[in-house]
């Protein structure tokens, strides 16, 4: 206790070079923080994956001009097959071919494939384009630009010439974009309903402004830290989104807690400077402690092979570290300079909560088992819905309606090509000493690609025997390959062929479940792998391939993220509260908070019920794999929170000789306000995300917005203290916390006039 006394009062005391600290922290990363976008990747990849395997060999041993592919789909030309449509689609593949860091342009004038005319008759086609580079996201930006133009040149003879850019690149890097406007967006909205909130709990203008400054900082310095880590280290855009979502929420609550008891030891008499070191001391710790449990779960996404997630993981610990350190080190100063001015602008929007909440916990603790049945049966029923949760890719049209890629692929689908995108990409790799193109590979290769073709599941197969097939069979092999454009060869030929390329177009009405069957399928070739020297290797990879494994990745390592966090965050609360009952019951709290919030999202988005007013058009029949795994690590260490600052007033409490029921009741009815104001916030940061329009980012919003409520209001102001009341002393077992902690009759007699002072103190 002294320790922490003197650490408060050294940071109060030297806040004005702590407050220069901070300034020239937010020079340096701030700047750097509005760039961010430029060195965030927009990529996900699966680390150790069959389908990254492929793209390796596609980039290493190919060399293919295709190794990084977009789709650009023209609508508004001449069908191909018209004499005027030819001409029309070769000006078009000339101009996009000059254009810089283009490696190569595939149309129907290259092989009159069928595939790449409409079905319908319409006048539309598309060519397949290659980029180069490590970020071809980034080329495909320039690439737009110059698409612009493109139109624009051609428009007199082609007045209703669309160009628009797809393809799994295109789709990563829309959606990552997409995700990282909804955020900016979701800020915009969150802040003036979060300003009012704070208005509501404090009645103050200036002491409502103080949480939301921290919140703001809290982002800015943890995307400029963000934006370091990601010169070393790549970062996915999808940290943006958490460093935004997470550190206005969290930036919020704890300057809430340091700023709320300052006040109160104000109140109490206190000078600004001594008021600060003591709301410092109580407050510091408990902020410390709850920041530590969100801090777990982000660790444990560290573990993810999925380099999204490992993205999250690193924002989520920067924005919380960053949170506390603001909340524990800058804000006391403030605090201290600013002292009874942090009440300017009063407004008294509501009356003072105090004695209800009074009367509140006072039924909780006199009635616990009434309040565990009408509270808790209902959280119950609602996590009992988590157990039919369907870990998929949604089905339907859920991407964002306005998005370049979106649309590009809805006229793909119209042209009744729209599984192009999901075209499947297999190597072929042969035994030592064979090739693909002597007698064996060739043969390897067809039987392959017929064994393909009898899939029902499947509607076309590209490949180098498919390419000179057509060309006679009178001519010898080898002449009728050396006839075929250097692309095509580098394509489906590795440099030292030793593999061969075989793409897979699903067929047109396949779902994801489809499409994951097939690669499962794919993947379990054995009998027509078999040649005369060996058998050779088959690696799927492709868009499918990985959906396919990121789901498996995500859900394989599940189990081991929750075992992770539940047990760490138990250690780290054990030893907080020197208590094996405490730590206990709130993780299974958590666990049911969590559950419970699944259950919402299975009936809302899974089901459609109620999806209506979030934008949804009916029941998307799956969630992403992403979210369960997210919304556990973000949830549990958020939840704790809310315990923290309960169990932390009720052991103050009865460390001033409150007996344990009269504890319960008076650290539930001081931090009961805090709770609800704190968790308002929340709910209001992460319901702004819900109405946004990139649907992994609304689940994900929706299922934290749930979450926090059930917590809050049943869980740690309902069902906790119920559970207190009916454990009593066997709390604090095995800390024998009495005697360590009171320190006897004098210190009891002080407490109970420190606790007699809080409770009769004004809100």
């Amino acid at each position: 206790m002294a320790g922490s006394e003197a650490a408060a009062r050294g940071i109060v005391r030297r806040r004005r070079t702590i407050l220069a600290a901070w300034i020239v922290l937010c020079a340096a990363l701030v700047p750097a923080a509005r760039s961010i976008e430029s060195v965030l990747s927009v990529a996900a990849r699966i680390d150790g994956s069959e389908s990254a395997a492929v793209d390796d060999q596609l980039a290493r041993r190919f060399r293919s001009p295709f190794a990084h592919s977009v789709v650009l789909v023209a609508a508004g030309l001449p069908s191909p097959t018209t004499r005027d449509g030819e001409s029309a689609l070769g000006r078009l593949a000339t101009a996009v071919k000059s254009e810089p860091g283009v490696t190569g342009v595939v149309s129907y004038l290259d092989g009159r494939e069928s595939l790449m005319v409409a079905d319908s008759g319409q006048n539309a086609t598309f060519l397949m384009v290659g980029l180069d580079g490590p970020r071809p996201d980034t080329r495909l930006a320039l690439l737009r630009d110059d698409t612009r133009r493109i139109e624009r040149e051609m428009h007199d003879d082609y007045p209703h010439l669309e160009l628009r850019w797809t393809g799994e690149t295109a789709l990563n890097a829309d959606l990552r974009r997409a995700s990282a406007a909804d955020a900016q967006s979701a800020e915009l909205r969150a802040l003036p309903l979060t300003l009012l909130l704070l208005l509501v709990a404090f009645g103050a203008l200036a002491a409502a402004l103080l949480p939301i400054a921290g919140g703001m900082l809290a982002i800015g310095v943890s995307l400029g830290l963000a934006s370091l880590v990601a010169h070393v280290w790549s970062l996915s855009i999808l940290a943006q989104n958490v460093v935004t979502m997470i550190g206005l929420g969290l930036g919020i609550d704890y300057s809430l807690l340091m700023v709320g008891r300052f006040r109160d030891e104000l109140r109490s008499g206190r000078r600004a400077e001594v008021a600060a070191v003591e709301a410092l001391r109580h407050a510091g710790p408990t902020i410390a402690l709850s920041g530590l449990a969100v801090a777990i779960g982000f660790g444990a996404l560290v573990t993810a092979p999925v380099n999204e997630l490992r993205s999250v993981a690193i924002g989520g610990l920067l924005v919380t570290g960053v949170s506390i350190l603001i909340s524990t080190t800058l804000l006391p100063g403030l605090l201290a300079e600013v002292g009874e001015r942090v009440d300017l602008g009063r407004v008294n929007l509501v009356r003072r909560a105090r004695p209800r909440w009074n009367h509140w916990a006072d039924a909780v603790t006199r009635h616990p088992l009434r309040v565990l049945a009408i509270c808790g049966l209902p959280v119950c029923a609602l996590a009992w819905q988590s157990r039919k949760l369907n870990i998929d890719l949604p089905r339907g049209d859920w991407l964002p309606k306005q998005m370049e890629s979106a649309v590009a692929l809805r006229s793909l689908q119209t042209m009744g090509r729209g599984s192009v995108v999901n075209t499947i990409r297999l190597t072929l790799e042969f035994p030592r000493g064979m090739s693909a193109l002597d007698d064996s590979g060739w043969a390897a290769t067809t039987r392959v690609a017929r064994w393909l073709v009898a899939d029902s599941a499947i509607q076309r197969v590209r490949s180098l025997p498919g390419f000179v097939a057509p060309m006679g069979t009178f001519i010898p092999r080898d002449t009728l390959v050396s006839l075929l454009p250097a692309s095509v060869r580098r394509s489906f030929v590795s440099d030292d062929g030793g593999m061969a390329l075989l793409e897979v177009v699903p067929r047109e009405s396949a779902t994801p479940r489809d499409l994951s069957a097939l690669v499962h399928r794919l993947r379990s070739a054995d009998t027509v792998l078999a040649t005369s020297r060996g058998r050779a290797t088959l690696l799927v990879g492709g868009l499918p391939a990985f959906n396919y494994d990121y789901e498996r990745a995500v859900a394989g390592r599940l189990v081991q993220v929750i075992a992770l966090v539940v047990g760490a965050t138990f250690i780290v609360l054990a030893v907080g509260f020197r208590s094996v009952l405490v730590p206990l019951k709130a993780t299974v709290l958590n666990l049911l908070a969590v559950a419970a919030a699944f259950g919402a999202v299975k009936l809302v988005f899974q089901d459609g019920v109620g999806g209506a007013p979030l934008g949804l058009d009916g029941a998307l029949d799956a969630i992403f794999p992403a979210v369960p795994v997210l919304v556990f690590c973000i949830v549990f260490g958020l939840s704790m929170d809310y315990e923290v600052f309960l169990v932390a007033r009720i052991r103050e409490a009865r460390a001033g000789g409150l007996k344990e029921r009269e504890a319960i009741a008076h650290g539930l009815s001081q931090t009961s306000g805090l709770i609800t104001s704190a968790a308002a916030i929340m709910i209001v940061v992460f319901g702004a995300f819900v109405l946004g329009d990139f649907l992994l980012i609304k689940m994900l919003g929706f299922a934290l917005a749930v979450a926090v409520l059930l917590d809050a209001t049943v869980m740690r102001l309902a069902v906790s203290p119920a559970l207190l009341t009916l454990a009593g002393r066997l709390n604090w077992w095995p800390g024998d916390f009495a005697r360590r902690a009171l320190g006897g009759p004098g210190s009891i007699e002080v407490g109970r006039n420190r606790l007699a002072d809080f409770t009769h103190r004004g809100d």
